[in-house]
């Protein structure tokens, strides 16, 4: 098995794990840790610009939450719409 597939990495003869850089593992404490991860993944398709609204990704949970009645369709607004400067810096 070659390495890229085994996810095992040689270094000095003995064997480690080879991690996603930045990864960490995380245990959802409570109902509001789990709100603010679920927040997360559900904005991230607009962090990263791939769409201006959380609903205009078509791969998201998002639309069962709204269709579920727990968010609102226009959750988090447009980001071209908002003015004040908050989120990730624009390069």
């Amino acid at each position: 098995m070659s390495e890229a597939k085994s996810g095992i990495s040689c270094l000095d003869g003995g064997y480690r794990r080879n991690r996603q850089r930045r990864y960490l593992e995380h245990t959802i404490r409570d109902e509001h840790d789990f709100v603010r991860h679920a927040d997360y993944v559900h904005y991230n398709p607009v962090k990263h610009r791939l769409v201006t609204r959380v609903r205009d990704w078509p791969h998201s949970s998002f639309h069962l939450y709204v269709r579920r009645g727990l968010l609102p369709q226009d959750w988090a607004g447009d980001v071209n719409a908002d003015p004040s400067g908050y989120g990730e810096p624009r390069e």
